[in-house]
Formats: C-alpha cells, sequence, structure tokens
C-alpha cells in the first residue's frame, strides 16, 4: 500500500541542517506504526513528506503502486484529500460548522456531497460513540469528544493511509486512552494503514509495532 524509500530532507539557510536521511517504510492494509523519537527530529516533517504537503530532496514515496512524489501539486492535493485521513493534537475542526458538517467536509472536498453522504458521516459518528452529537457545534464538546469527531472526519471518506501526528497530546490520560483504542479499532475496521507520531511510550504501545526516526532513518527501538 505504502513504500517509501530513501526518503531524505534537509533545510538550507546560513546554517544548513539535515533533518534525516534513507528513511525506508513499508505498510499494507490494516498495517498501524508508530514513530518516535526526539523532540526535532522530524517525525512531523516525516508525515508532511509522506502527505504530499512537503517535498522531499530525494527518495521515492508510492501509495498503491502510484509514486505521486514527482507529481504536480494538483494531482498531489486530488491525491491526498481522496486517499489519505490526518488527525491532528490541535484536532482542527471548524468552529462555525456543526459536528456532522465537520465530519463530512472530505466527501465535500472530493466534488460535492452524494446522496449516501448522510448516511456515512452518520455511520462514523456512530462509530465513534456520537451518534447523538451531530447536530452539535465544537464549542460544546469535551477534548476527548473533539478528537473523536477528528478521527470520524479522518475515515470518512475511507481512505487507504491515516496519518495521526500526537492525537493525543491535550488530552487527559482517561481521553487520551479512549482515542487511542477508537484510532487503532476503526483503523482496523477500515483495512486501512496507519501511522501514529508520538512522544508518548504508552501512546506508541497501541500500535503493532514501534519505529524510532533518527537522522539515518527509521530502525527498531531498545525500549528496555
Amino acid at each position: 500500500m505504502l513504500v517509501v524509500r530513501g526518503l531524505s530532507k534537509a533545510y538550507a539557510g546560513a546554517r544548513p541542517r539535515t533533518v534525516f536521511a534513507g528513511v525506508d517504510l513499508s505498510l499494507g492494509p490494516g498495517d498501524y506504526v508508530a514513530v518516535m523519537g526526539e523532540s526535532g527530529i522530524g517525525k512531523s516533517t516525516l508525515l508532511n513528506l509522506i502527505a504530499g504537503l512537503d517535498r522531499a530532496d530525494a527518495g521515492s514515496i508510492a501509495l498503491d503502486g502510484v509514486e505521486f512524489t514527482t507529481q504536480d501539486d494538483d494531482t498531489i492535493t486530488a491525491t491526498r484529500r481522496r486517499r489519505l485521513g490526518f488527525v491532528f493534537q490541535a484536532f482542527h475542526l471548524l468552529p462555525y460548522l456543526s459536528v456532522a458538517q465537520n465530519v463530512g467536509l472530505p466527501l465535500t472536498l472530493q466534488g460535492g456531497e452524494s446522496e449516501d453522504s448522510p448516511r456515512r458521516v452518520a455511520a462514523m459518528l456512530s462509530a465513534v460513540g456520537l451518534g447523538e452529537r451531530g447536530a452539535s457545534m465544537p464549542r460544546e464538546l469535551s477534548g476527548g469528544e473533539l478528537q473523536r469527531v477528528a478521527i470520524a472526519r479522518a475515515l470518512v471518506h475511507r481512505p487507504q493511509l491515516v496519518l495521526a501526528d500526537e492525537p493525543t497530546g491535550n488530552l487527559d490520560p482517561e481521553s487520551a486512552g479512549q482515542v487511542l483504542s477508537l484510532l487503532r479499532e476503526q483503523i482496523k475496521a477500515n483495512g486501512a494503514a496507519g501511522i501514529l507520531v508520538t512522544h508518548s511510550r504508552p501512546a506508541a504501545a497501541t500500535a503493532d509495532r514501534i519505529l524510532l526516526l533518527t537522522q539515518t532513518g527509521l530502525r527498531e527501538p531498545n525500549l528496555v
């Protein structure tokens, strides 16, 4: 599904800095990995490169055998909207839209709502335990509930790859545990692949395997 080979990124300027080089990663349907690493090592940068939000200096990224890092911006944007789902630490819900409208945004961005859209939105809200909150506004929800909405939005269009960047950083431990369990459950249920970026070992432990990002690539960490 996802194949990353030799991915490298550096920042230019008065003091050039290599973020990382030689990153390799392969994920199939249902695979769920956590990526850890020191602060500033480039974990979020890695997600941005995979999502096509930033350009790598070297290497390739292919989704379902299609190399998209060399394509034009419009094609990359279309691929991202259709095949990727995102969950962020800050939720990024639109405050002037209802919960259901926020969840339905990916369907709208793909070319307009269909007759099936309300059913898909309702099904996703039910799956994340918010089936009765579709008409609510984001300001009426707790932090844990907001992150559940974000997960529903990330999955409503049935993406092949879900990218989660510190999704529990703003949550209390109980809400964090619920959100992490829900994220894993929904990735598996939808047959997607998932990458969780986190600094938390308990959060990382909810994934199938843990990888450590270093300047020379991804490797299995020693968590003893």
